[in-house]
């Protein structure tokens, strides 16, 4: 009987650790037409190495993207044209970050850290949908692609390194 208490008891600590073993979103929803502060958590390296760099994507109908330098950590961003026009205090915004980068650092495996920006969700986004952050982690030559998007239906749970998302509410 003890043998069983303890593959059980073995199974839930490893089904915990997989569900807290992907990089996620601090806050996991937000209103169109709202900032919002993306907190990215990285709860450990790649395979016991350590992270040395962070890539997220934005989305479309995320504009107006600051990210928050972090110390020892060099900090790029990729702009480009988005998709199409959107409004922002009262004037039309057509191109802005579309990657935020932070590189150069180094989190070992036993750490976790957050890396930050705050941008606005448009106020077209479709509110009862999810919103993804692809993220690339990079621990020297290895890396783990956070980039997988649930097809509809699809539970995000089966995922095997689900992107990051958010939930989006009506607009307040």
């Amino acid at each position: 009987m003890n043998k069983y208490l303890l593959a059980a008891g073995a199974f839930l600590v490893l089904g915990t650790n997989a569900a807290f073993a992907h990089i996620t979103l601090e806050t996991q929803e937000a209103a169109i037409g709202s900032t919002y502060k993306a907190v990215l958590r990285v709860p450990h390296g790649c395979d016991g190495k350590a992270t040395t760099a962070v890539r997220v994507q934005i989305p479309e109908g995320v504009i107006a993207v600051k990210p928050m330098p972090k110390p020892g950590w060099t900090l790029q961003t990729k702009k480009g044209k988005y998709e199409k026009s959107y409004q922002l205090y009262g004037q039309a915004v057509a191109d802005g970050v579309k990657e935020v980068d932070w590189s150069g650092g180094n989190l070992p495996d036993e750490f976790y850290d957050e890396f930050v920006f705050r941008a606005v969700l448009a106020a077209d986004l479709p509110p009862g949908q999810m919103l993804y952050f692809p993220v690339v982690q990079e621990c020297g030559d290895a890396a783990v692609r956070w980039i997988e998007i649930p097809a509809a239906g699809q539970d995000e749970d089966a995922l095997e390194n689900p992107a990051p998302g958010i939930k989006l509410k009506p607009k307040k």
